[in-house]
């Protein structure tokens, strides 16, 4: 498959023929973007995105995705607010510290656009549960911060053939790509990150994180998932973004598949 029909995977009897006054009105500065349009915005409505991690990215993630008007959106996330959280987790408020990150993100959501459906999962997903919910979905942001989570995630993904959006930030570095197992020719996460290396594992509870870092990394994973549920531009697929913070420099990678990787390499053979 080539990239330019990976970009195009998802049939037009799956989306609504029509939008109403309300919504021509709410998504008017979508529709008035060439590439976008009236089709484009409607295959937004008819888009299920998984976010799995409702913290630093997946706030500004789900924030954007939901006032874009994503029709179905699923939080995944077994953690509560704490009040360490609310220096960068924008989708939480003071108010709801102690409450379920999940529960807290949909009260959000839904106040931004009532016309979408928010599904909160308190539950931190095994592969099972993983290969589950991401069979269910359009579009699959990894908002977690450890290894093994990001693993599970890509496998799930590479199994249903359903594009990742993968984001990482700490400190003052953030890092953004796109593994679209639709394209035989993209690598997956396992091809950059091989399951068997060794990774030091380091979160922002021990080394601290920029607030803006995670708004910035965040909303580069709702643009590269409405480009794909859009079939907007051209995707990160095959490129790993870097981003420095201190000195505010974008650096872009190419990434190479990888033939004998353990996860997508049999399945391309």
């Amino acid at each position: 498959m080539n990239r330019a029909a990976a970009m195009r995977p998802f049939s037009l009897e799956f989306i609504e023929p029509t939008m109403n006054d309300h919504q021509l009105l709410r998504y008017s500065r979508h529709i008035l973007l060439d590439d976008i349009g009236i089709e484009g915005q409607q295959r937004l409505l008819a888009a299920h995105a998984l976010i799995i991690g409702a913290g630093g990215l997946g706030s500004p993630a789900a924030l954007y995705l939901a006032s874009a008007g994503i029709g179905t959106i699923t939080l995944v996330d077994d953690d509560d607010v704490d009040l360490t959280n609310l220096q960068r987790q924008i989708m939480h408020t003071t108010a709801r510290v102690g409450q379920p990150k999940a529960r807290s993100g949909k009260l959000a959501l839904e106040q931004i656009n009532p016309g979408i459906e928010v599904v909160a999962l308190i539950e931190r997903a095994d592969d099972v549960r993983l290969a589950e919910l991401v069979a269910g979905a359009t579009v699959v942001l990894d908002c977690t911060d450890n290894f093994t989570t990001r693993h599970a995630i890509n496998r799930a993904c590479v199994a249903a053939r359903v594009p990742l959006v993968s984001g990482a930030a700490i400190r003052f570095d953030g890092q953004i790509s796109v593994f679209d197992s639709r394209d035989d020719t993209s690598p997956c996460y396992a091809c950059l990150f091989p399951p068997s290396a060794q990774f030091d594992e380091i979160n922002c509870a021990t080394m601290g994180v920029f607030a803006p870092l995670v708004g910035i990394i965040g909303a580069m994973q709702a643009a590269e998932a409405l480009k794909l549920v859009g079939h907007i531009g051209v995707s990160l697929a095959g490129r790993l973004l870097l981003f420095d913070g201190l000195h505010t420099e974008w650096t872009s990678i190419a990434i190479p598949r990888d033939p004998g990787c353990p996860i997508c390499g049999g399945m391309r053979a």
